[in-house]
């Protein structure tokens, strides 16, 4: 097999913004710049729907049972398409005043979340008329770049949402303190929601990627600047005395040490290891309880934009697409590889020394 995996036949034609799988099957959402959400069989990798957006998708998530699927675009809405049926019908079910960059279901709330380039974080709740408007709006100190959730469907008490915003701000947030009223005009402001907490990213530049542990407790984030940064919730000296960062994806070059950014975090449910995707083209495997690495799949023709594992960790899929890092320029066309996991690749080891 090749070790970069087998690309699917049909890819998005343009940017691929985000990849996702569906918790209870092999379902993998590509949500794209084309102005359309793909859907694959992830381990055949044949297309099975494209479903239109109308703009640029920046972002798209599945509700509970992968019936419905959430898209957000840079037109600014946020739309609702019913899989369970051969209609596919769409909807609009909410907007922010500027484009929508991340969407995730709270599947023990049964809410969307949405965030934008608006500053603001919205909770919708699906079961209300479209006209309804969100349930919850909260301001965000600067534009949300990435947004991540430990939330389960069987609930979690610790369970969080967590928002990457410019200024190298991370906002996290008790999802059970979320959603609570119906009003539209509460501003967050920063003491009205309980469970709230503001912390400057350990990154020292603008962050890229962040992503919840499986385990709950922590989340990782990456940066333009080739590192990624593991954090723990607890604000306990002793817990926050374990959080760390470690330089990746760079290369020697003449001589010099060239740094790429990292894009895209995926964590597995399986081992609660992790992969991280650069500008380098290269997907790194690690163990961040360990401090190690675990292998390194390099080759893939341009920037690895978005991962993903599927639900049993077995399938990891891999975007390959030019995320513009050196402005307009000549680039491959855009792919989504689909590569088969070993076990020794993301199963933990013990530590011996520190990445």
């Amino acid at each position: 097999m090749n070790d970069l995996g087998v690309p699917v036949a049909e890819p998005p034609t343009d940017g691929i913004s985000a990849l996702r799988f569906a918790s209870n099957s092999n379902l993998l959402l590509a949500s794209s710049w084309d102005g359309n959400v793909h859907l694959y069989d992830g381990l055949s990798g044949a297309r099975q729907a494209v479903l239109a957006h109308g703009a640029p998708v920046l972002d798209a998530t599945l509700d509970t049972d992968a019936s419905t699927i959430y898209s957000g675009g840079l037109d600014n809405l946020i739309k609702r398409t019913d899989i369970s049926t051969s209609q596919q019908t769409s909807s609009v079910i909410g907007r922010h005043d500027a484009a929508v960059k991340c969407v995730e279901w709270l599947p023990s709330r049964g809410l969307l979340a949405s965030a934008g380039w608006d500053s603001a974080l919205k909770l919708w709740d699906p079961r209300l008329n479209s006209q309804s408007g969100p349930v919850s709006i909260l301001t965000l100190p600067g534009k949300a770049f990435s947004m991540s959730t430990n939330d389960t469907a069987t609930g979690n008490t610790d369970a969080r949402l967590v928002v990457a915003t410019s200024g190298r701000h991370i906002e996290i947030y008790d999802i059970r303190s979320l959603g609570t009223t119906t009003s539209t005009t509460i501003p967050n402001t920063n003491t009205a929601v309980p469970g709230h907490t503001s912390r400057e990213s350990s990154l020292k530049f603008q962050t890229r990627c962040v992503r919840c542990f499986p385990t709950g407790d922590g989340y990782a984030i990456s940066s333009v600047e080739g590192r990624v940064g593991i954090d723990y919730f607890d604000p306990s000296e002793n817990i926050q005395a374990k959080k760390y960062a470690f330089k990746c994806h760079r290369k020697a070059e003449m001589g010099k040490d060239v740094v790429y950014p990292v894009n895209s975090i995926a964590y597995n449910n399986v081992y609660g290891t992790f992969v991280t995707g650069g500008c380098d083209g290269v997907v790194n495997f690690w163990d961040g309880s360990n401090k190690k690495r675990l292998h390194q799949v390099h080759g893939y023709p341009t920037s690895i934009a978005a991962t993903a594992f599927n639900n049993d960790a077995k399938i990891l899929a891999i975007a390959a697409s030019y995320t513009y890092e050196r402005g307009d320029a000549e680039h491959p066309p855009d792919a989504i590889y689909l590569r088969k996991v070993a076990t020794a690749e993301i199963l933990p080891r013990q530590k011996t020394t520190a990445v």
